[in-house]
C-alpha cells in the first residue's frame, strides 16, 4: 500500500477488478507495468495472473472466457510493441461484440513527447490511444493518479453497457504507483445496477405480431445477440409457439437445438440448402441481434440467401447502428433481443393466440421439410466416406459426434471453421465459438485456454488450421504451466487452405503462397506437430484414418491433460453452400445446391 493510507494507481485498478469479481488477469510482462504486477502481487489470493508468451494470447483467452462465462476479465501489457501486439485480439472482440479490459502500459508522464524508449510520439505524445481506438469501444488515458477511480469505473461501464465491447486504459509507468484515492469506486454504485436491457416501441412490438400472424412464409433468423444475450429460451418457446422455422448466421448457431426439428441451421455463402432456400422465399424474416455481413447475405445478392424486398424485414438489435445498414427494413426496433421477445410473447398472451399449429403453418413447414431431405442426400456421401486423408466432412461429423453434450468447441479461422458450421450440431449457444467479424488466426487456438479457465468441468477442444496453430504454437507452454487440460485439432491440410480455395476457384488455380512444401521433394510439409506438442510437455497423436478420429478427441478428454491430435485432412475439397460469395472485380461463385430464387411477379 503507498503512503497515508492512499491507494496507487495499480492497486486501485486491481482493487475495481476483483470488486467487479474479475476471477482472472491474463498477459505478459514489461518495464512499463512492472508497478501494476506489483499490484497484482499483493493480490493474489484475489486475483489469477496467467502469464502467456504472446500479447494476443491473452486477449483471445479473456474474449472466449466472457463467451462461456459472461464474466468479464481484463489483460495487461506493455507499452511499445507489447500492446501493440493487442489490436488483434481487441478487433476481434470489438466486432463480436465481446467485453474485456486491456490495461496498457505507457512511458511515464515525465518523459511525454521526450523520444523514450517504446514511446510512440512522432505525431502525438504517449500516443498509443490512436493505435487502437478503431479496434475498442473507448480507449481512457489517466495521466493524474486522482484521475484513476474515475476513468477505471467509466471504463469498466463502456465495456458492459449498450453494445458490449473491449476498452483500452492506458495507464503511464508513473501512475501505477502515484496515489489515486483512499477509497476504490463500488460497482454496485456505478455500474452494476445498471441495466441495458431496453425494450423496443410498444407500438412497434404490435406491429411485429400483426406481421408474423399475417404471414404465410415467415422466417427468424438469429445471430450473436440471441446467444450472448441469453434469449434462446424465449426465442425457443416463440418458435414453437408459432411453429416458426428458425435459421441462423454463424454467430446465431446454438441459439437453439440444431437438432431441434424447427431448425434450419446455417444461412450463408456455405450455408444448407433449407436455411438459404426457406429465408430467400419468406415474407416475412425476423432479424434478432444479427449484423447481415457478406458471408451470411451472399455479398448481398438477392435470391441466394435474401430476397430483401419483396421479403418485409423486422430488424431487431441492441444497436440502432445495425439497422438499415445493408437491408431496407419494414419494421426497425432498437431493443435488446431478450426483453423484445419478451414483449411478443406478452402480446400473444393479451390477444390469447392458441399455441396450435395452423393449416397455413403446417404447408409451410411441410414444405421445408423437402429442402432438408434435399440437402441431407446431397451431403450424405460425406458422411461415411472412408478415404485417407480425412474427408473434410466426414472430419467435421466425426469431430461433432466425439464431443459430449455438454463441450467447449472453440474453432480458428480456416476453412475448417465452414465445414464445422455446416456439420456440427450445437446443443447449446455456448457448444460452438468461433471468430465471425474480424477472423484474426489465433483465436481459437488460444481460445480455447479461456473457455477450460471460465468451465472447468466441461471438455473444451479447439479445431484449428495447421497454419495458424503454427503461429500460436506457445499457447502448449502456458497450458503446461498452469494445467489447462485442453484438446487440439490440428487440422492440418498443408495449407492456408481457405485461401488457395479461392485461388482456384477465382484465379485459374493459380496458386501462390498458400500451401507448405519441402524445398528438395515438392511433398507437402509441416512440423510434426505431435512431436512438437510432446517436446513441450503435451500427450500428442498423430492420424489419418476418420475412424480413429473420435477415439483420440475422446482419449484426449478423458486423459485431463494437455492433448494435441494433428490430423491429416484433404485439403482438396471446400465445403458446399447454397449460397454464393462475390469478390468484386474477380466474379461469384455458384452455389453448390440449388439455384438463384426469383420471385413470382
Amino acid at each position: 500500500m503507498s503512503n497515508n493510507n492512499q491507494l496507487n494507481g495499480g492497486q486501485m485498478i486491481i482493487d475495481y477488478l476483483i470488486r467487479e469479481k474479475v476471477p482472472y488477469i491474463f498477459g505478459i510482462c514489461g518495464h512499463g507495468n512492472i508497478g501494476l504486477i506489483d499490484a497484482m502481487y499483493e493480490r493474489s489470493d484475489d486475483i489469477k495472473t496467467i502469464s502467456v508468451h504472446h500479447e494476443s494470447v491473452s486477449g483471445f483467452m479473456a474474449d472466449v472466457y466472457y463467451r462461456v462465462s459472461g464474466q468479464p476479465t481484463a489483460t495487461f501489457t506493455s507499452c511499445g510493441p507489447g500492446s501493440a501486439n493487442m489490436p488483434i485480439s481487441l478487433g476481434n472482440a470489438f466486432l463480436d461484440s465481446v467485453p474485456f479490459m486491456a490495461i496498457t502500459g505507457n512511458v511515464p508522464t515525465d518523459q511525454f513527447n521526450r523520444g523514450a524508449f517504446q514511446e510512440l510520439y512522432r505525431h502525438y505524445q504517449a500516443d498509443f490511444p490512436s493505435t487502437v481506438q478503431a479496434y475498442c469501444k473507448r480507449v481512457y488515458q489517466p495521466t493524474r493518479g486522482e484521475q484513476v477511480p474515475l476513468m477505471v469505473r467509466q471504463a469498466w461501464k463502456t465495456m458492459v453497457t449498450g453494445r458490449p465491447g473491449p476498452v483500452v486504459l492506458d495507464v503511464p509507468f508513473d501512475i501505477f504507483k502515484e496515489a489515486a484515492g483512499e477509497e476504490t469506486p463500488r460497482p454496485e454504485e456505478w455500474s452494476a445496477n445498471i441495466s441495458s436491457r431496453c425494450g423496443a416501441d410498444p407500438e412497434g412490438v404490435v406491429k411485429a405480431v400483426d406481421m408474423l400472424l399475417a404471414a404465410e412464409r415467415p422466417v427468424i433468423v438469429v445471430g450473436q445477440g440471441v446467444r450472448y444475450g441469453g434469449a434462446g429460451e424465449e426465442l425457443l418457446a416463440l418458435a414453437e409457439r408459432l411453429q416458426i422455422p428458425v435459421a441462423a448466421s454463424a454467430s446465431g448457431l446454438g441459439a437453439i437445438p440444431t437438432d431441434h426439428p424447427l431448425s434450419l441451421g446455417l444461412v450463408q455463402r456455405g450455408g444448407t440448402y433449407q436455411a438459404n432456400h426457406s429465408c430467400r422465399q419468406a415474407d416475412v424474416l425476423m432479424a434478432l441481434g444479427v449484423r447481415f455481413d457478406d458471408r451470411t447475405a451472399s455479398s448481398w445478392i438477392p435470391g441466394f440467401s435474401f430476397t430483401i424486398p419483396p421479403t418485409r424485414l423486422i430488424h431487431v438489435d441492441i444497436d440502432p447502428e445495425e439497422i438499415g445498414r445493408n437491408y431496407p427494413v419494414t419494421l426497425g426496433l432498437m431493443a435488446d433481443v431478450r426483453t423484445f421477445l419478451r414483449q411478443i410473447h406478452g402480446e400473444l398472451d393479451r390477444r390469447g393466440h392458441p399455441s396450435d399449429p395452423t393449416e397455413t403453418s403446417r404447408k409451410w413447414l411441410a414444405e421445408i421439410d423437402t429442402f432438408r431431405a434435399k440437402w441431407d442426400a446431397f451431403v450424405a456421401p460425406g458422411m461415411t466416406d472412408e478415404s485417407t486423408p480425412i474427408n473434410p466432412q466426414r472430419a467435421a461429423v466425426e469431430i461433432d459426434k466425439a464431443l459430449p453434450e455438454d463441450a467447449v468447441l472453440v474453432s480458428d479461422i480456416g476453412v475448417h471453421h465452414n465445414w464445422l458450421l455446416q456439420f456440427c450440431t450445437p446443443k447449446r449457444p455456448d457448444s460452438l465459438i468461433g471468430s465471425m467479424g474480424f477472423g484474426p488466426m489465433g483465436f481459437g487456438v488460444a481460445g480455447v485456454l479461456g473457455a477450460k479457465l471460465a468451465a472447468p468441468d466441461r471438455p473444451a477442444v479447439s479445431v484449428c488450421g495447421d497454419g495458424a496453430f503454427f503461429m500460436h504454437a506457445n499457447v502448449l507452454g502456458t497450458a503446461v504451466e498452469y494445467d489447462i487440460p485442453v484438446v487440439w485439432v490440428v487440422w492440418n491440410n498443408y495449407a492456408y487452405g481457405s485461401i488457395r480455395g479461392l485461388q482456384r476457384g477465382y484465379l485459374e488455380s493459380r496458386e501462390l503462397a498458400t500451401d507448405f512444401h519441402h524445398p528438395n521433394t515438392g511433398e507437402p510439409y509441416n512440423p510434426d506437430f505431435a512431436a512438437m506438442a510432446r517436446s513441450a510437455g503435451v500427450a500428442g497423436v498423430s492420424i489419418d484414418r476418420p475412424g480413429d478420429l473420435g477415439d483420440a478427441i475422446q482419449a484426449g478428454i478423458d486423459s485431463g491433460k494437455p492433448y494435441l491430435i494433428d490430423a491429416n485432412i484433404d485439403g482438396d475439397l471446400n465445403p458446399p453452400g447454397a449460397g454464393v460469395w462475390e469478390l468484386p472485380g474477380l466474379g461469384v461463385n455458384k452455389p453448390a445446391i440449388g439455384e438463384r430464387y426469383v420471385p413470382k411477379q
